[in-house]
């Protein structure tokens, strides 16, 4: 689908609104608190738009959705856009401070919180003169806040969808902040359409018969768009679960309880459910039987990872990439068509090129700088005009990542732009050695960075998360060492083995390497 193909206006309310009224009374959204058929959530996004008219919100206007994922995240989400107003779809894992940022950046209206967080935003209460009115779900704890429940009880569930123009700003997405501070990024009504016809259909075959489930919140483009966007442009039904993705147990409780047929999920979610199924003697056995699809983002999934998880539940994992820039995944494996370890190749929609620095395309098998071209990419950062122009490139996008093609198209992710590193003068893929890593038994997770030693030289240090059963001893490091020199060039191997507890991620799950770097200047020699 092309952007073309959609009329000139068309608003993202369209998403939901399609399934009235073949398929009204069907339940769209299950969880554990709150079951809705695509009818309820339609006449409750419909008081929502009508309570926030009533508030003076116009089109344009931002409205601020702070929740966990519930089924008040989507009535909000769905009747603020259908006004016309964006919805700002907030990270619930960040700091008072990063709040604060995006308040002022923003410059929200209306803020719609869950009560479980409003002691992250009450210190920002006075600082922001955009902002408003603060709708709280659940008991208001400030007389001047709103009850989600009371605000909207009495309004009509009639609504007029506003005329928006198809390349009108839908929603504001924030990135997790890996380096400085967040970027806003503005996406598109139609955006909502094309990725929905080139990834969820085309890509992913979704269709009215699956059931989906995400571990990616809906703040995160990924769960958005893989459990909310495209399931209902087909009229599929989602699963909402408002835990952490870190409560395994949890996850696979809820699946097991909801039985869908898509998972999509984040390569340390993987690991940790597999930590539970693989143990000697589970509390329970979960019934995953249902799955029929299982996919991957947010970053490299390990091939260890993928065939531990295929010889544990039968099931195949379809490694993918994407962005919040391009909205949703521009590379990924398919059922039929699948390479462990590596991203896959071009997606629907998508076109890709890998270039040096010098921008000229690179040859087969030597590692260049990812650009990809899809019409769902955002057209800039909020307020940040020169990392714009470092970033969107006429059509392309510059992704920040590191890749190489093979000789049959698949595309391999080498890291990060600035987590590469040269030792000996000869470039190092923390992917690489983390992947060889991770083969060994003892491994769980790990993350590889260039620091420098005695003599200023960068040299590799690995940063190991063991299973349950290891214990961090001499023998162990040895054979770790050993596990590398089999699979390594020598430069490659870690010249130092750190183990730990947990590793630092984004509020999204990707390993902050940078913090590793920053925080270990000083490598002890193992």
């Amino acid at each position: 689908m092309k952007a073309i193909e959609l009329p000139l206006s068309y608003n993202a309310v369209d998403l939901l609104e399609r399934n009235l009224p073949a398929r009204a009374g069907k339940v769209a959204l299950y969880s554990r608190a709150r079951s809705l058929t695509f009818q309820a959530v339609a006449d409750e996004a419909n008081q929502i738009g009508n309570a926030l008219l009533r508030l003076g919100v116009r089109f344009g206007d931002c409205v601020g959705i702070l929740a966990l994922d519930s089924a008040e995240w989507v009535t909000a989400f769905f009747g603020t856009i259908k006004l016309g107003a964006v919805a700002v779809c907030l990270n619930t894992l960040l700091q008072t401070e990063e709040y604060d940022y995006i308040l002022r950046d923003s410059r929200l209206r209306v803020l719609i919180v869950h009560e479980s967080l409003l002691p992250l935003i009450d210190p920002l209460r006075g600082k922001h003169a955009t902002l408003q009115h603060l709708i709280v779900i659940g008991q208001p704890k400030h007389s001047a806040d709103l009850a989600f429940a009371d605000w909207l009880a009495s309004e009509s569930t009639l609504l007029a969808t506003a005329p928006t123009h198809r390349d009108d700003f839908c929603s504001l997405h924030y990135s997790s902040g890996t380096t400085g501070q967040p970027k806003g990024m503005f996406h598109a009504h139609k955006d909502y359409a094309l990725i929905a016809q080139n990834t969820g259909v085309e890509l992913f075959g979704l269709t009215a018969d699956d059931r989906t489930f995400s571990v990616a919140k809906l703040f995160f483009v990924y769960g958005l768009g893989g459990n909310l966007v495209q399931p209902w442009y087909v009229g599929a039904s989602i699963v909402l679960y408002p835990g952490s993705p870190r409560m395994a147990a949890d996850v696979l409780e809820t699946i097991d309880q909801f039985k869908p047929t898509v998972l999509f999920s984040v390569p340390t979610a993987y690991i940790t459910k597999l930590t539970i199924l693989e143990s000697a003697k589970p509390a329970k056995r979960y019934d995953l039987g249902g799955l029929r699809l299982c996919i991957s983002a947010g970053e490299a999934l390990p091939a260890a990872v993928w065939q531990q998880w295929q010889a544990t539940t039968g099931l195949t994992i379809l490694d993918t990439i994407g962005c919040t820039e391009t909205f949703h995944t521009f590379l990924a494996n398919r059922p039929e068509d699948l390479r462990p370890g590596s991203s896959g190749k071009p997606s629907p929609g998508y076109e890709v090129r890998i270039v040096d620095d010098a921008g000229r395309e690179t040859p087969t098998g030597e590692i260049g700088n990812l650009l990809v071209k899809g019409e769902s990419t955002v057209l800039f950062y909020l307020h940040q005009y020169e990392k714009s122009q470092q970033t969107f490139q006429g059509e392309w996008l510059a992704t920040g990542d590191k890749y190489y093609v093979d000789d049959d198209g698949f595309y391999w992710h080498t890291g990060r732009s600035d987590d590469m590193f040269k030792t000996g003068g000869l470039w190092v893929s923390p992917i690489e050695v983390e992947s060889v890593l991770a083969r060994h038994p003892a491994v769980s997770e790990c993350a590889v960075v260039g620091l420098p030693d005695a003599q200023t030289m960068t040299r590799p240090k690995a940063f190991i998360r063991l299973r349950e059963g290891y214990t961090p001893e001499t023998a162990l490091l040895r054979d770790l060492l050993r596990h590398c020199g089999e699979h390594l060039a020598a430069y490659k191997c870690p010249r130092w083995v750190d183990f730990v507890e947990e590793l630092p991620r984004t509020a999204t799950g990707k390993i902050q390497r940078y913090r590793l770097r920053t925080e270990n200047e000083a490598p002890r020699i193992a």
